[in-house]
């Protein structure tokens, strides 16, 4: 069982009369509780310290308790009796405590919702930028000058390429005149993709243990999953063995010695949902082939994971994992994924991290399975996105292990990886097609009505 330790913080007091006064500056204790339900109990807790409180459904807790001048981490234990808890510190807003009594990845539900303006995330796009896909044999050079637009970035093998114009006026006269071009296939929108969820670090934890190890088969015989995010980091551990050379269609990054990636922490996750299927262990000819789209950038744009689906798929990847998204709607992007679609490759997206139904892209786009996060028993986490357009539902909390520290990441990135990482699983041990690895999934993991 995972055990953390609190942490000693500042927060503000409750009224005594509520039976529980938390005092800040001596960050003391005192209670006379009788007969609260867990609920009512957590609720004041979240608002005498600010947490964000999450707790795993379904769990019973009735407290009766009466003491004096303990710190927060002795008052927490007489008030939650039994049931485990951990307090995760956060680095720009406040902890996460998560109270449960099977396993902390199992506590979902939110008591104390997240802060809000936390996620940025919008559909409006960027300004002015428009992608441009030309017919072939048509070169944009002359078609730049002739916009006075100038070529940020290009799409090799696609002839797609991103434009920035000097206003709005002149975007909006380019788009105009590209439509009427005969050699213009397509002229669409670009959109920011914000940054995934960074890994927090635990005080106090340990990893589960990881017991495959790599099947070694010519490559033909592999199964490669192209991991669409942040780059990644060496480990160290047994799992880079699985890894194949990283590509990047951002740019050289420079990467953090103490912390890992949000990258880093999917590749690891995205193996624990291999595990899942083999666990007695075993070997795996499932390879991980890590796709950076972000570089040394906080966010990345729709073009840009549209290159890196791209690159993912000529070096061989036919499952996509994409723990990522926004509200932006594109295109282009949408047309890669079809394609892909098309030659059999499965794609993951995660739906997002806001328990809203507003669709998130890629995830919505039907030749993409969805994935929300909850727990065990298929019940929705509070924090996670429920819409029509979302298709299964996974864990939404990973512990990982980065250089002899543990890590926890969650959302519905961590869900992603888990499926994606089960579907590899699948489709190594089976030998079965993508397709019907995808009705599994779809059907084991599907969200209940």
């Amino acid at each position: 069982m995972l055990a953390i330790w609190l942490t000693a913080l500042a927060v503000p007091s409750l009224d005594a009369a509520e039976g529980l006064t938390w005092y800040a500056k001596s960050e003391r204790v005192d209670a006379d509780i009788r007969d609260w339900e867990l609920p009512k109990l957590l609720e004041k807790v979240a608002v005498a310290t600010g947490w964000q409180i999450y707790l795993e459904p379904g769990t019973k807790h009735t407290v009766s308790t009466k003491f004096s001048n303990l710190p927060p981490g002795e008052a927490l234990r007489l008030l939650l009796g039994n049931l485990s808890f951990g307090l995760l510190p956060q680095t720009n807003s406040s902890p996460k405590l998560f109270v449960f009594r099977t396993s902390l990845q199992e506590a979902t539900e939110l008591i104390s919702p997240p802060e809000k303006g936390k996620i940025a995330s919008s559909a409006k796009p960027i300004p002015n930028e428009l992608i441009v896909t030309l017919k072939p044999g048509t070169k944009i050079e002359e078609l730049a000058k002739r916009l006075g637009a100038k070529v940020l970035s290009s799409a090799e093998g696609l002839n797609t390429h991103r434009l920035q114009f000097e206003d709005a006026d002149a975007t909006d006269a380019a788009r105009l005149a590209l439509k009427e071009n005969s050699d213009v296939d397509s002229v669409d929108s670009n959109f920011t993709v914000p940054p995934p969820f960074q890994p927090e670090a635990l005080t106090f934890g340990s990893a589960p243990a990881f017991n495959l190890r790599p099947k070694a088969v010519p490559d033909a015989n592999r199964v490669i999953v192209g991991l669409i995010d942040t780059p990644i980091q060496a480990t160290g551990s047994q799992m880079e063995d699985f890894v194949l050379n990283s590509l990047s269609v951002a740019g050289k990054a420079n990467l953090p010695d103490n912390t890992p990636t949000h990258g880093t922490s999917m590749l690891e996750t995205l193996l624990r949902g291999m595990s899942m299927i083999n666990e007695e262990g075993g070997v795996s000819a499932v390879r991980i082939l890590p796709v950076d789209v972000y570089g040394n950038g906080s966010s990345t744009t729709t073009f840009d994971v549209a290159k890196g689906i791209y690159a993912a798929i000529n070096a061989g990847a036919m499952i996509i994992n994409l723990s990522l998204g926004s509200e932006g709607d594109s295109q282009f992007l949408h047309k890669m994924i079809q394609s892909g679609h098309e030659q059999g490759v499965l794609f993951f997206a995660a739906a997002g991290n806001e328990p809203v139904t507003t669709p998130t892209y890629p995830a919505a786009y039907p030749e993409v399975v969805a994935v929300t996060a909850g727990d065990k028993k298929g019940n929705v986490a509070s924090y996670a996105n429920h819409g029509d357009f979302v298709d299964v539902i996974a864990p939404g909390s990973s512990i990982v292990a980065f250089k002899n520290r543990v890590f926890l990441v969650m959302g519905t990135s961590a869900s992603t990886a888990y499926s994606s990482g089960m579907a590899a699983g699948l489709a190594d041990a089976t030998k079965k097609p993508l397709s019907q690895v995808e009705s599994t999934i779809r059907g084991t993991l599907g969200v209940k009505p």
